[in-house]
């Protein structure tokens, strides 16, 4: 018979700062009851002993997502994935190696909340191999200080990272670029070299005007078409993450509200996301 350890479960809460707060106040293992508890997940299987080791180190969860931060993402979101990162890595440990978790679960915390920010922040649509991807992630820690590259700092970071220079220029001006106003200020001077004075509009021809508010009326029709082929809490649940006019619902928000994990939230908004693809596909 294992003696049991006190590691309760910590259910959804109001707000993150909650959840945080209580995650931060569970008990740390020592490394003999990790060894005990990994010992008995890879030999019997036992889940209450998967429960734990993850549950003591949702801190560090917390600790790493709180780096990613500055990519303008929700921060419950992103522990979100470092939680499935943990959970993945608890799977794979090995306490034979000699290794502690915490050092194990730091790649795959890092590796799954990267994939996230990937596939969500627009900025990184460049980034489209493993080189990229190391330079978004590596080029802020890797300046010196918050000034311009110059010519040799480029080429240094360029040779470290395996990458062309070019793409540490690119990179560089999407993240520290700042956005120009179309429009000039109250100044009729300004106003008057603003670039929407000079701008050419596309779309201004009739007929192209016309087909863009045929396929504006198309898009909206099949999107209600496919939101209407969800079920109650499957459209709710997109509507809240996706269409909000205000500040989206995060996972545990949801989660809180259902009764439910927010991984399982995650999963009913993939499972509703890919049945709208599938039937908005055809009007593309």
């Amino acid at each position: 018979m294992h003696q049991a350890l006190s590691f309760p479960v910590p259910y959804a809460v109001g707000s993150i700062d909650q959840y945080i707060g209580s995650v931060n106040c569970l008990p740390m293992l020592t490394e003999q009851e990790e060894i005990d508890l990994a010992t008995r997940l890879k030999e019997q299987g036992d889940l209450d002993a998967a429960r734990q080791l993850i549950v003591s180190h949702l801190r560090l969860v917390v600790s790493i997502a709180r780096g990613y931060l500055g990519y303008g993402l929700p921060h419950a979101d992103l522990i979100q994935e470092g939680n499935i990162g943990l959970m993945k890595a608890v799977k794979r440990f090995d306490p034979t190696r000699g290794v502690r978790l915490v050092s194990f679960a730091i790649h795959w915390i890092k590796a799954e909340i990267h994939e996230f920010i990937v596939r969500n922040w627009r900025l990184v649509k460049i980034a489209t191999t493993k080189a990229q991807r190391k330079l978004f992630f590596n080029l802020r820690s890797m300046k010196q200080d918050s000034s311009t590259l110059n010519r040799e700092e480029v080429h240094s970071i360029a040779a470290r990272l395996g990458v062309k220079p070019e793409e540490v220029v690119e990179m560089e001006t999407r993240l520290c670029g700042r956005e120009i106003p179309l429009e000039g200020g109250n100044d009729d001077e300004d106003e008057h070299f603003a670039p929407i004075a000079y701008l050419p509009d596309p779309h201004a021809e009739p007929s192209a005007v016309i087909e863009k508010a045929q396929y504006a009326r198309l898009q909206d029709e099949g999107l209600r078409e496919a939101l209407g082929s969800l079920d109650a809490r499957s459209r709710d649940i997109v509507e809240r993450r996706w269409l909000a006019e205000n500040d989206a619902a995060t996972l545990h928000e949801l989660a809180s509200e259902y009764g439910v994990s927010a991984e399982r939230i995650r999963q009913i908004e993939a499972r509703a996301m890919q049945k709208m693809r599938t039937l908005l596909a055809p009007a593309r």
